[in-house]
């Protein structure tokens, strides 16, 4: 698989870390779909164990950026 693929998605988690630490959870959030649909993709085309186990890997973290994501929604909405 072109690895350049991953690159993008690594840019996307990347944007998504700078988000949250904005705290700007909506953005953070859309950015994660984008991203999570992206992974999808590359999963849908993934060939060779490596590809998959990178994918694995991506997944994990999107779903803990999430959880982040939740979490500056509780936030915001607590302080208010």
């Amino acid at each position: 698989m072109d690895k350049s693929k991953f690159d993008e998605v690594k840019t996307g988690v990347q944007e998504i870390i700078d988000l949250i630490a904005e705290k700007n959870a909506k953005d953070a959030g859309n950015k994660l779909v984008e991203v999570s649909e992206e992974l999808d993709e590359l999963l849908d085309f993934a060939e060779e164990d490596e590809d998959l186990m990178e994918v694995s890997r991506y997944q994990v973290l999107l779903n803990q950026l999430h959880q982040r994501i939740v979490g500056l929604n509780g936030q915001t909405t607590s302080s208010n």
